[in-house]
């Protein structure tokens, strides 16, 4: 019997979740700019969940799911642009409450076993860390539900969609620190060799381990309801900013400057100064208890925007014609990203105050996104 025949995921998922980037931030900052409130799914930490669970979910998807027979494939991508337009259109319905976390437990199922084979347990993190991000939904759910049905229990375990919404930004940095030095290391040690430079350091593993267990302390009592949010906060403050001091020099240590030639690279170099900035700063925000929105989107629009489109483009071009991304691609995404996260960060913990800033910040974004997308289907025609 012949076997089903199975598609890469990423030709699906990479491109929605590129549409879902470019529509999102700007319709969220159009729902309350507008005065219209719509979509309403979009308006207060609206954007915010649709960022976590629904464009890293998809990255994450694309990336790790590898070739999946039609049958895996579709339900999926069903289920992710099902949840997606019932949260946008109608989140207080329960339609929209099941199924953001009936995608992600479902997802969970098919790949975090994929990553049980490892034998070191720096390697091992990866499976427990996408199956959190995955259940991280579920939380959203049950937190949502106490606030329904049980408001004095919800009052009381020292939780909020905020907080929760926080520590998810922090499984994420996790993730692409950990899949961004696996990216970096190896591709920046084969072109310092080919130009006869000795590398100075490669994956750097007492660094990667200390990393792990930073940011795995700085979110762990983010996740606890029990803990006071106070002492939560100031305790990951401070394990983000030792992470911070960490992550600028194992980036530093890569000596990606000698790799010009390569800009693919450079722009993930960028990415990863990217986090170490913005754990800086929210660590910073997080222990003075100050309002840590700013410092949180140099991560979510300068982290995960930059390592988020070289990860793409790089499949992308890789698998159509076997060659980095071109330099023009990158330069241009690159920048524009990079503009998308110094506006939104200049304008403050009241962004909505700083209308030209945002606008300018979702602007840059979305047309990052919308010339990713365009240059990912063009190349789709050359892989099927």
């Amino acid at each position: 019997m012949k076997a089903p025949a199975k598609r890469p995921a990423f030709l699906l998922f990479f491109p929605l979740a590129a549409l879902l980037a470019a529509l999102t931030v700007p319709l969220s900052v159009w729902a309350v700019l507008s005065g219209s409130g719509w979509p309403p799914g979009l308006l207060g930490s609206g954007h915010g969940h649709e960022m976590v669970f629904g464009f890293a979910l998809a990255l994450i998807a694309g990336y790790t799911l590898g070739n999946q027979p039609q049958s895996v494939l579709y339900p999926l991508v069903g289920l992710w642009l099902a949840a997606r337009l019932a949260w946008m259109l109608i989140p207080d319905s329960w339609l929209a409450l099941l199924l953001s976390p009936a995608f992600a437990l479902l997802l969970a199922w098919h790949v975090v076993p994929r990553f049980n084979a490892a034998k070191k347990w720096r390697n091992r993190i990866t499976g427990p860390l996408i199956l959190t991000v995955c259940l991280l939904p579920l939380a959203w759910l049950g937190l949502l539900a106490a606030w329904r049905y049980w408001p004095d229990l919800a009052r009381g375990l020292e939780f909020s969609a905020g907080r929760l919404l926080h520590a998810g930004v922090l499984c994420l940095l996790l993730l692409m620190m950990f899949m961004g030095g696996r990216i970096i290391a190896p591709a920046a040690t084969v072109t310092l060799e080919r130009k006869g430079i000795e590398p100075r350091a490669r994956l750097q593993p007492h660094m990667e381990s200390a990393l792990i267990i930073l940011l795995g302390l700085a979110i762990l009592p983010l996740l606890l309801p029990g803990v006071d949010s106070s002492l939560a906060y100031r305790w990951s403050g401070l394990c983000l900013l030792a992470a911070a001091g960490v992550l600028a020099v194992r980036c530093w240590r890569w000596e990606l400057w000698r790799c010009i030639e390569r800009p693919d690279l450079l722009a993930f170099g960028i990415g990863y100064a990217w986090l170490a900035v913005g754990s800086l700063l929210c660590g910073v925000a997080f222990l003075g208890q100050h309002a840590a929105a700013p410092a949180l989107h140099l991560i979510t629009i300068g982290g995960l925007g930059t390592l988020s489109t070289g990860v793409m483009l790089r499949l992308y071009f890789q698998r159509a014609s076997k060659t980095p991304p071109g330099t023009g691609w990158v330069c241009c995404i690159t920048t524009l990203v990079a503009i998308a996260a110094l506006s939104r960060f200049a304008s403050g913990p009241a962004a909505f105050g700083q209308p030209i800033l945002l606008w300018i910040s979702a602007a840059s974004w979305a047309l990052a996104y919308i010339a990713l997308l365009a240059k990912m289907l063009e190349l789709n025609h050359r892989l099927r």
